[in-house]
């Protein structure tokens, strides 16, 4: 009897809680889609791959024209709703015509309150996430107009009036303390060249208090860690210079973790193996696999010693010593992105850019998942993991991927982002030129 599970339990794991059930159907309509396409010839399965790259323009440029009644809700984020659709077409290679940048840089000039920081419309409130999509939206059109436009010094102020002495930063007035908020001060400071010692004291005492025992990084102190919560944390901590006081080996080893899952649920369905195994080349400087890490480890490919040379990486390209902290970090994210790449990347690039196109990218716009209709958020980010995954095998900056690399015809290559700041790099490299050049 004690080996037995009530009736009520048992029907309780045989039903599945409604998370489960939709991840169960999510899983079931993927698999109908991979094993759909494997079943048809390759000159067909080329076809499918390639980037609809025109209709996507045309559903980002209409968006910009006339938008439905639903997206009303979306009144207090329309400078989100810019920078989602101007990033998205700039990594499709295109641009806005004059008379829309125009408009989109009196829009966002009139979002910018005079005491700093940008609100999600003309008179609102300004916050930290609309303040971030504003920047970024500026940065992504270019030009000495658009980056003219931004008020750096009540900018800084209003950064200031943000910052806790906890290190964290709030998301506006009276609002609330989290990684987000640090991460998009942190991010907004450093393209614009204003960042400083007062902006940064505290804030890696704050994220690495986010840390939780998994390895991932919460929304704020004790709450469970999250993917995007994770991301924030770890490109703050890159961007102020301190991303070796992070316990990095058991965040690899976190996300490591989600990897296997996934493997196992596509090994199963589609009676694969290694589907999630790196294809990128191999260097003699990474071969070996240390024999004492977890099968979760080399499944990412990742080990206790990459993990360090990693941090070595970024400290070197920083150009800093790992106990520097207060150094020209101004300077961090250009390094980063400069920095010559000694690692494999840590997912497996065309098996990223295979679920994108087969199962997110509808005809103009792409989607969360199969079952989901698009929308522009998804589509920019999408877009940014198809860049970040062309990209990934990638070890000088200056030079496109190889064709191997490009799943696809090579026509689906798209720009190259900054994957801390996520915007196309071309306008960062303008952007760090202006502000450099532009003193407060």
């Amino acid at each position: 009897m004690e080996n037995q599970i009530p009736m009520a339990m048992a029907t309780e794991i045989e039903r599945g809680t409604k998370t489960q059930e939709d991840q169960w159907r999510v899983e079931s309509q993927v698999f109908q889609i991979y094993n759909l396409f494997q079943g048809i010839p390759p000159n067909s399965q080329f076809a499918i791959l390639e980037l609809q790259r025109d209709k996507h323009i045309e559903y980002l440029t209409k968006g910009f024209k006339q938008l439905g009644r639903s997206f009303t809700v979306l009144d207090a984020n329309r400078p989100w709703l810019c920078y989602w659709m101007l990033h998205s077409i700039a990594l499709l290679r295109d641009c806005v015509d004059d008379k829309l940048e125009n408009d989109c840089i009196d829009f966002l000039s009139r979002c910018q309150d005079p005491k700093g920081g940008y609100g999600g419309g003309p008179g609102q409130m300004p916050h930290l996430a609309t303040t971030y999509a504003a920047v970024n939206s500026l940065i992504t059109l270019g030009g000495h107009r658009s980056l003219s436009s931004i008020n750096r010094r009540t900018f800084y102020d209003f950064l200031l009036r943000m910052k806790e002495r906890s290190g964290g930063f709030r998301m506006h007035d009276g609002g609330e303390v989290d990684v987000r908020a640090c991460y998009t001060a942190i991010s907004a400071a450093s393209v614009l060249n204003i960042l400083d010692d007062e902006l940064t004291q505290n804030v890696g005492d704050y994220i690495v208090s986010c840390q939780t025992y998994e390895g991932g990084i919460a929304g704020e102190p004790g709450s469970e860690a999250h993917g995007g919560y994770t991301f924030c944390g770890l490109a703050a901590m890159i961007l102020i210079n301190e991303v070796h006081r992070l316990d990095l080996p058991a965040l690899i080893g976190g996300v490591a973790a989600l990897i296997q899952r996934l493997q196992l649920i596509v090994n199963d369905q589609m009676g694969l193996s290694n589907i999630l195994e790196c294809d990128c080349s191999t260097d003699s400087d990474y071969d070996s696999i240390n024999s004492d890490i977890s099968a979760d480890e080399q499944s990412l490919e990742g080990t206790s010693s990459h993990v360090n040379e990693m941090c070595q990486i970024r400290e070197e390209a920083a150009g800093q010593p790992n106990t520097s902290h207060l150094a020209d970090v101004n300077n961090v994210g250009y390094n980063f992105i400069k920095g010559h790449v000694h690692m494999k990347p840590l997912f497996n690039n065309m098996a990223l850019q295979q679920y994108i196109l087969l199962c997110s990218q509808e005809e103009g716009g792409f989607r969360d998942k199969p079952g989901k209709s698009r929308d522009h958020y998804h589509t920019c980010y999408c877009l940014s993991g198809l860049s970040v995954s062309q990209y990934s095998c990638t070890k000088d900056v200056g030079s496109p991927p190889l064709p191997q690399d490009v799943l696809g015809p090579y026509s689906n290559l798209l720009e190259r982002v900054h994957p801390l700041y996520n915007v196309v790099l071309d306008r960062y490299y303008e952007a760090n030129e202006f502000f450099k050049a532009n003193s407060l």
